[in-house]
């Protein structure tokens, strides 16, 4: 971040744990005031994932591991972070996803997980519509990850190297077939869509719903860093069939809830 022109701050927090969050949500507030944008993207789950194997079959403790850090951390943290961010006029909260719509993702856990915190984004939503704090979710495409470059042995510089082969297939449990990282994007292409939404005047319209690093970028017009407009969704689409995204009928069965109906002074 700093090598960017920014000024970044490394400090080590175990976001699962509320007491750390809590000090260091502490220590932003005593430097800095307040907050102005939160990004929930703690994971870790590569290692834990079982895909293609049935919910009865799959570990049950790496399973139960997936929800507490990528879902419990979530939580914590905007707990925590959102105080800080009311009342300065603007705010945006990104819950990072994988996938802009609501199908099946090859394992129960991992399921569970990329869902809720695309519901996490639209609940919180819900509770800050009558704020200055916006909530959305964001995916990447095929994210060139280092745990991805590692996995087809090639580096930033050189990750073009691994599409030489030309093979078109994936593995039998994992989505890595060398045509389809051909398509990838660095983790710069979602970060510049974390800045476009933040520098939105008329991203409150926004909030609540999950958008995708391409459809930003078509929408926004920035590109990944060697000036490429990565588009995972058309590749997919046109390479393995179409899927329904969340658009705007979708949204339209979720808003205004029962619970709403009844009690519309909550928040």
């Amino acid at each position: 971040m700093t090598a960017a022109g920014g000024c970044g701050i490394a400090v080590r927090v175990d976001h699962t744990e509320p007491a750390q969050v809590k000090k260091l949500v502490a220590r932003i507030k005593r430097r800095h005031k307040g907050l102005d944008i939160l990004v929930n993207d703690v994971w870790g789950g590569d290692a834990l994932t079982e895909f293609g194997k049935t919910f009865w079959t799959v570990n049950l403790e790496n399973g139960l591991a997936m929800l507490k850090q990528a879902i419990h951390s979530h939580i914590i943290t905007s707990h925590y972070a959102v105080p800080l961010m009311l009342g300065r006029g603007h705010g945006i909260i990104f819950e990072i996803t994988d996938g802009d719509a609501f199908y099946y993702r090859g394992n129960l856990f991992y399921d569970l997980v990329k869902i809720s915190v695309i519901r996490l984004a639209f609940a919180m939503a819900r509770e800050l519509r009558k704020r200055d704090v916006v909530s959305v979710a964001l995916t990447p495409g095929f994210l060139r990850s280092e745990r991805v470059l590692e996995h087809f042995g090639v580096t930033e510089a050189n990750w073009k190297q691994a599409g030489k082969n030309n093979i078109n297939q994936n593995s039998p449990d994992q989505n890595d077939a060398p045509a389809d990282f051909m398509v990838s994007e660095s983790p710069r292409y979602i970060g510049r869509a974390v800045v476009a939404l933040a520098a939105d005047p008329r991203v409150k319209e926004k909030s609540g719903r999950v958008f995708s690093s391409w459809g930003l970028a078509r929408e926004y017009g920035f590109t990944d860093i060697d000036g490429t407009s990565p588009d995972w969704g058309r590749y997919a689409r046109k390479k393995y069939g179409k899927y329904k995204i969340c658009d705007e009928q979708f949204y339209s069965y979720w808003v205004p809830g029962l619970v709403e109906l009844i009690f519309p002074d909550w928040f």
